[in-house]
């Protein structure tokens, strides 16, 4: 159970500090400040939390990574379903968490100007709605993201106390080539909390694609997991 807390955590914080960035800086490409401290934050944010429960838990904090981890053997059935439902319930909480705040504090909401409801949502509009370009996308950055921790996390890494910040820095990356695209998800959860909540605020839009940011993230873990697996097991003959 402690390890369910733990992700449940880790997913809040991610989506309450990364969508509340998002939220309050907007992503404007005519300057680029928005892009880069979001991204930062999301990168940031897993950098702090590989530390923080990293140890509990193994800060998966991601539906994709636990997919992968489970598939490449390093978790069972039972904990796959406990962290995803602990992944959801966290990302829920941070998007309603935002909501109360943005609303009792009268906060103009920068994510989606039009509506004043994303909620630091993904969709397509970066890819004029291309729902094909928009799959390639997040499939190619979580099978990059999701391999960079499985190398990381292995138990062949040589990386020490230094994995935290390799990870969050490859998010950082990730951020700043696809927020431009999609707004980044490669996590299905990050995804499904912001999408919920802007719908019950009155903004239905995010729903419409949100099937892609949950399909997609987990192909690119699949991929990774795959992939992965077959080159340590290159490297081993």
């Amino acid at each position: 159970m402690k390890k369910y807390i733990a992700e449940c955590i880790g997913t809040f914080t991610l989506v309450f500090l990364g969508c509340g960035t998002a939220m309050l800086v907007g992503c404007d490409a005519a300057s680029g400040s928005g892009y880069l401290l979001t991204a930062l934050a999301f990168g940031l944010v897993i950098v702090g939390m590989a530390y923080a429960v990293g140890n509990i838990s193994g800060c998966h904090i991601n539906p994709a990574v636990s997919l992968a981890c489970l598939l490449s053997k390093r978790m069972d059935v039972k904990d796959f379903v406990g962290y995803v439902i602990a992944q959801v319930i966290g990302a829920l909480a941070g998007s309603g968490l935002l909501a109360l705040i943005f609303k009792l504090g009268g906060i103009t909401d920068m994510s989606d100007p039009v509506s004043g409801k994303g909620f630091g949502t993904n969709g397509l509009g970066g890819v004029n709605g291309n729902i094909a370009a928009g799959l390639i996308v997040e499939i190619v950055l979580t099978f990059l993201f999701v391999l960079v921790i499985l190398g990381v996390t292995s138990p062949k890494q040589t990386h020490g106390s230094f994995g935290g910040l390799i990870i969050g820095l490859t998010l950082v990356v990730i951020h700043i080539f696809g927020i431009g695209l999609t707004g980044t998800s490669v996590n299905p959860a990050r995804s499904f909390g912001p999408a919920i909540v802007a719908a019950c605020a009155g903004n239905s839009a995010p729903l419409s694609s949100l099937w892609v940011f949950i399909v997609a993230p987990l192909i690119g873990g699949a991929l990774a997991a795959v992939c992965y697996t077959f080159l340590e097991g290159e490297a081993k003959d």
